[in-house]
């Protein structure tokens, strides 16, 4: 079993909301992600969605773009982005999802030598918001080492990043690494502006990928 991620898939497969408008990269983008990950993916690996999944604004608008992840190979593990406005209750978006994907909040899942867990976190200019992401990445943290018997590996599912704009550890990188977590990955950054982003950060013990898929040309990095 394998275990990649992407994020800021931004579908609309319904409305037919245009990408390109953002710039060439995102010209036929999901013909190139769907080639990369086909190609990469069996049925026994794991894919990780960092957030920002679709433009619904309501949840029974996004059963369509739902069902193009779903068709994908293997299993998915999704967390709330910041323009995922369709993400309600979450007892309401887990019954729409399909079998093979799963979504986290305030909690964590166990598959293999892996648990994941994760929240949505926030800009650091909003205090509110940021405290209440930072419950909720306690929460998910705590029951993912509840979960932890052997040597199995934490990943942390991220959609906004961890750090500041200069790459110096936050509130959200300090908890992260007081719980010794294995992997995180992040989105929410984008092209061009974000260029000369750093794909993979190494601070202390943890790992951290970005997983925007404009700034990775499409294509999922394997979490390793």
């Amino acid at each position: 079993m394998k275990v990649y991620a992407i994020s800021d898939l931004h579908l609309s497969i319904n409305n037919k909301k245009p990408m390109n408008i953002f710039g060439p990269v995102w010209e036929n983008y999901l013909d190139k992600l769907i080639a990369d990950w086909t190609k990469k993916v069996t049925q026994d690996d794991i894919v990780l969605l960092a957030g920002d999944i679709s433009w619904a604004m309501k949840l029974e608008d996004s059963v369509e773009d739902l069902k193009f992840i779903s068709n994908l190979p293997g299993k998915k593990i999704i967390i709330r982005g910041n323009h995922d406005y369709w993400w309600s209750a979450i007892g309401k978006v887990r019954n729409v999802l399909p079998p093979n994907i799963f979504a986290l909040q305030n909690d964590s899942l166990k598959i293999g030598n892996y648990i994941f867990c994760g929240t949505r976190g926030w800009s650091l200019d909003d205090e509110k918001l940021v405290n209440r992401e930072l419950i909720r990445l306690e929460m998910s943290l705590k029951d993912a080492f509840s979960k932890k018997t052997n040597d199995e590996k934490i990943i942390c599912l991220l959609h906004y990043p961890p750090f500041d704009k200069n790459y110096k550890e936050t509130v959200f990188s300090k908890i992260i690494e007081k719980y010794n977590v294995d992997f995180v990955v992040y989105g929410h950054l984008h092209l061009p502006s974000n260029k000369n982003a750093p794909k993979i950060i190494l601070h202390n013990s943890t790992k951290y990928f970005l997983t925007s898929c404009d700034v990775l040309d499409n294509k999922l990095v394997e979490i390793t």
